[in-house]
């Protein structure tokens, strides 16, 4: 019997509802190793704004949020491309098998992504270095926009740091596949972005305070077994 793609649809329409949550809850469980790793780049530039700026807390406040826009229009690009090769899958007729393995991968990878927060699996993060000959290009653009004195240039330099090298993006989007469309690629990783923003915003602000929190062993443990238990989730929901 021939497989016209249904069955392979029907398999993506079970995987995309609680995806969504989870991509969310991953970048809200995350958002302290970002703050290790990009903490420093947003207290840098909220410290680099005029000191009429940085002393009137409703302007500074909007600065540090068109950066974080900026940086999460970056996923969301980036996963509608990863979500487009997905939806590939779908227009080629894919068997579910496909999507299962996409499935058991995805979990994998969040698996993966809390064993590295947790700090039990530091290779995890060699994933970056996939990202690097992309940056080498971007980053000159980036510090073209410096110093960052208006909010359209606010985003646009947040657009340049979203494609920063970082395990944790990568390793999400490896599972943005898994959505099967451009659209719900994007807003896949826009979620996860979005999980990211309190924690990321904060940080522009209070930038030493919460990166030492971060460096916390017990909060990074807390915060990879939460994203295990979100791996195994995505198998428990979506099987």
């Amino acid at each position: 019997m021939q497989d016209d793609g249904r069955s392979g649809r029907k398999v993506f329409r079970a995987m995309t509802g609680s995806a969504y949550a989870l991509a969310f809850l991953v970048g809200l469980l995350s958002a302290m190793h970002c703050i290790g790793m990009c903490g420093g780049i947003s207290g840098a530039l909220s410290y680099s704004l005029p000191p009429e700026t940085r002393n009137d807390p409703k302007r500074l406040g909007l600065f540090v949020l068109a950066f974080n826009l900026g940086r999460i229009a970056s996923y969301a690009a980036a996963g509608a491309v990863s979500g487009g090769f997905g939806a590939a899958l779908l227009v080629w007729g894919a068997a579910p098998v496909i999507f299962e393995g996409v499935r058991w991968l995805a979990a994998g990878v969040m698996i993966g992504i809390g064993l590295y927060i947790g700090g039990w699996f530091p290779r995890f993060a060699t994933i970056e270095r996939l990202g690097m000959p992309l940056w080498r290009r971007l980053e000159p653009l980036g510090r073209g926009l410096l110093p960052v004195t208006t909010l359209p240039h606010s985003v646009l330099f947040g657009m340049v740091w979203g494609w920063l090298p970082c395990g944790l993006v990568y390793s999400m989007l490896l599972s943005t596949p898994a959505q099967g469309g451009v659209l719900s690629g994007a807003l896949y990783m826009a979620l996860f972005g979005a999980g990211t923003l309190p924690i990321l915003a904060l940080g522009g602000v209070f930038a030493g305070r919460l990166y030492r929190l971060g460096q916390d062993r017990r909060f990074q443990a807390s915060a990879g077994i939460g994203v295990i238990l979100l791996g195994f989730l995505t198998l428990n929901v979506n099987g």
